[in-house]
């Protein structure tokens, strides 16, 4: 009986271990699913992304193909070519007229700056923001005209030094995340003569506090200027500013000077150095590199007739400006071993650097949870020290399935979203392959035209379960992927298939049209949304005729007084989402995206 009894006592650790090795087994693999979801909705979000940006090359070469059809210009056509091409404040008048007729009333209860800045007006404005106060347009205008008297006798790039005991501290997009910015000033220190700073570009956009985040860097470029170094990047653009939100925020903070803001801030963008240089070694630039990347043009370029990464200068040659466009790919730090900055260039030009780096600083950038922010420390012949963090301590504290639901199902709400604006193209597509009528088509035929229509180089069927319902036999029923989501509009006698064009270039119409009203009040005549469509038209092979443009035209003149309204026309249609399971998740992207 006793030797029975320890037999059985023999065999409970073994049966422990095997229970154990089972739910380790169930668990990897559970997992491993989980990060395959994670994975399949980042890949969504990239793909929309980049999508996005090559839709702004598209963008680029209309504003190219309309100002060559405005050379025989009208007068008061003139006004455009003039924002898309030239520079025109008068430093000393604009200063007078905008600064100082701003006044601040005594009931200001704000954030008070005082010039010349010094490290107390960083501390200041530091815990202002924390406290979610506003900075008084007075200041702000003050502080874009201090930025832009310095900028303005800075080279294109800027050279700086580090030595074993001098650090210096690279920061990557920011698109206005305030909580990534201090949380950086905390983990590293606020910048400096001791804590040198290069912040490389994408100050503002998608984030709600850009504008806080701009005045943050400025104070700080104000009050230690050969220790804070600020690189343009491609959203330190009026345009880009137009589409990704920054333009917004402005005008709902700044309500009563929000233009004369965002017109001085133009120009501040076009004197803001195109990179750094480090040790003569290191070329830290926001963009990229390719193949024919010319430092020695980059040295000569007037970077202040750059009005926009979309349409560089008159006086760069079609091929330079064709490399200036492909450098925006991406955000690169290039290290090579040079002597100086020449033959860094040789360098370049001869594809002899091995290592590159893209560091990004915006944390949780497509959804909480997605992604860490990242900073980089460098010290002469030392290696990069790379850090990381993310500002949002909720998503820290959920477990990984709720993360990866969250993400997945804000992933799968903007696709959607692009596969309703082209819902009608899609239709054609799935019944070219539907013979026999069924209102169903293999899912290999299903991923085939998803693919050819959108154009996201998408693992279609894997995501197939999430968009489509497929049958026992394998066959999807292709109309089942829009029977959740439609785009409601209120102009019922639209046609559908207009509506659709409408919304899937909302973005670069939203631009094109606020570039036509030069003044922000939101209307433009009729005359010149016809003119603008046939060109926008023409170049985007959109096919909508006369009729319906008239159509279209007397419908968005909504008071009969032939003008258009267009922003608020957009906003009546919109996308519903018929069965939303999920609250939306906070995003600190979302507001003014």
């Amino acid at each position: 009986m006793g030797c029975g009894t320890s037999s059985l006592r023999n065999k409970q650790p073994e049966k422990v271990v095997k229970a154990a090795l089972v739910i380790q087994n169930w668990y990897r693999g559970y997992r491993a699913r989980l990060m395959a979801r994670q994975h399949y909705a980042l890949a969504i979000f990239q793909s929309i992304e980049y999508a996005d940006e090559q839709s702004q090359m598209q963008l680029s070469n209309f504003f190219s193909f309309m100002l060559e059809h405005y050379k025989h210009a009208r007068k008061e056509d003139l006004v455009l070519v003039n924002r898309l091409r030239e520079t025109n404040l008068q430093d000393l008048k604009d200063r007078q007229s905008y600064v100082e007729l701003v006044e601040v009333p005594k009931s200001y209860d704000g954030p008070r700056l005082q010039f010349p800045l010094t490290f107390t007006d960083i501390d200041v404005l530091l815990e202002a923001f924390r406290q979610q106060q506003v900075l008084h347009a007075h200041y702000v205008l003050e502080v874009l005209f201090e930025t832009k008297k310095i900028l303005r006798k800075m080279p294109n790039f800027t050279h700086v030094t580090t030595s074993p005991s001098k650090e210096i501290t690279i920061c990557g997009d920011l698109h206005g995340s305030l909580e990534d910015l201090l949380l950086i000033f905390y983990k590293n220190g606020l910048p400096s003569e001791n804590n040198s700073y290069i912040f490389n570009g994408d100050f503002v956009d998608r984030g709600r506090n850009s504008i806080e985040t701009l005045m943050v860097l400025f104070v700080s470029f104000l009050v230690y200027p050969s220790d804070l170094h600020l690189n343009r990047g491609n959203h330190e653009d009026f345009m880009m500013n137009l589409r990704y939100g920054f333009t917004q925020e402005v005008l709902y903070k700044y309500k009563l000077h929000g233009k004369q803001i965002l017109k001085v801030l133009e120009e501040v963008y076009t004197w803001l150095p195109i990179g750094t240089i480090i040790d003569d070694e290191i070329l830290i630039i926001h963009g990229g590199i390719s193949e024919s990347t010319d430092l020695n043009l980059l040295h000569r370029l007037e970077r202040n007739k750059m009005k926009t990464v979309l349409m560089p200068p008159m006086s760069v040659n079609r091929d330079q400006a064709v490399d200036l466009k492909k450098d925006k790919a991406g955000k690169i730090m290039a290290s090579g071993k040079a002597t100086s900055s020449n033959s860094l260039s040789e360098q370049l030009s001869k594809h002899e650097w091995e290592q590159v780096i893209t560091v990004f600083s915006a944390s949780d950038y497509y959804e909480e949870g997605s992604n860490r922010g990242a900073y980089i420390r460098l010290a002469h012949d030392m290696a990069p020290r790379f850090f990381q963090y993310r500002a949002t301590s909720a998503s820290c504290l959920s477990p990984l399935y709720q993360r990866v639901e969250v993400m997945e199902y804000s992933a799968i709400r903007i696709l959607k979203e692009r596969i309703i604006a082209r819902k009608t193209d899609l239709i054609r597509a799935f019944q070219l392959r539907d013979h026999s009528r069924s209102g169903k088509i293999s899912v290999a035929q299903w991923a085939f035209s998803m693919e050819n229509i959108l154009e996201l180089n998408l693992p279609w069927r894997t995501l197939s379960p999430h968009l489509v319902n497929i049958d026992s036999d394998g066959n999807v029923d292709y109309m089942s992927i829009f029977q959740d989501v439609h785009i409601v509009k209120s102009l019922e006698t639209v046609k559908s298939a207009v509506i659709e064009t409408l919304y899937r270039y909302r973005s670069d119409l939203k631009i094109i049209f606020n570039i036509i009203d030069s003044d922000h009040s939101g209307m433009i005549s009729i005359e010149e949304f016809r003119a603008m469509w046939k060109l926008f038209s023409s170049h985007y092979n959109v096919c909508i005729d006369n009729t319906q443009l008239d159509e279209l035209a007397h419908t968005m003149d909504l008071n009969r007084d032939g003008s258009i309204d267009f922003n608020e026309f957009l906003k009546t249609f919109y996308i519903v989402h018929k069965y939303d399971k999920l609250k939306t998740p906070h995003n600190k992207f979302a507001k003014f995206k």
